[in-house]
């Protein structure tokens, strides 16, 4: 994989943005799938409801999130999906509606997908 960015659901799509990848476990509110401009919804690599839930975007827990979050990535579908996501070629962009993109899930999996 070349190189891995992120970008918010709502901005729009830039000519290197390659191959584009919701990574929210939930549709980015007020935003038809018509207006989408991604390449596939990748559910499965988002944190779990509960991780989500129990974080709330607070930029204090991001620490253990980061944590709790990498673990979920260890389990044998999550490392399947970002071998998957790895193998790909050229620009892959992480896409999120997290407000705080810096404190969030995408951050995690771009860290862990540029590792692999």
């Amino acid at each position: 994989m070349a190189s891995v960015r992120i970008r918010h659901a709502y901005e729009a799509r830039t000519r290197g943005d390659g191959h584009c990848v919701l990574v929210d476990r939930l549709w980015p509110r007020g935003l038809s799938k018509e207006r989408a401009s991604w390449d596939e919804w990748r559910k499965d690599l988002a944190p779990s409801t509960e991780l989500r839930r129990w974080y709330g975007h607070d930029p204090e827990k991001f620490a253990e999130f980061r944590r709790r979050y990498a673990s979920e990535l260890r389990t044998p579908s999550a490392r399947a999906a970002l071998r998957e996501l790895a193998s790909r070629r050229g620009a892959v962009t992480l896409v999120t509606a997290t407000h705080d993109i810096d404190h969030s899930g995408a951050a995690v999996l771009a860290r862990v997908l540029d590792r692999a």
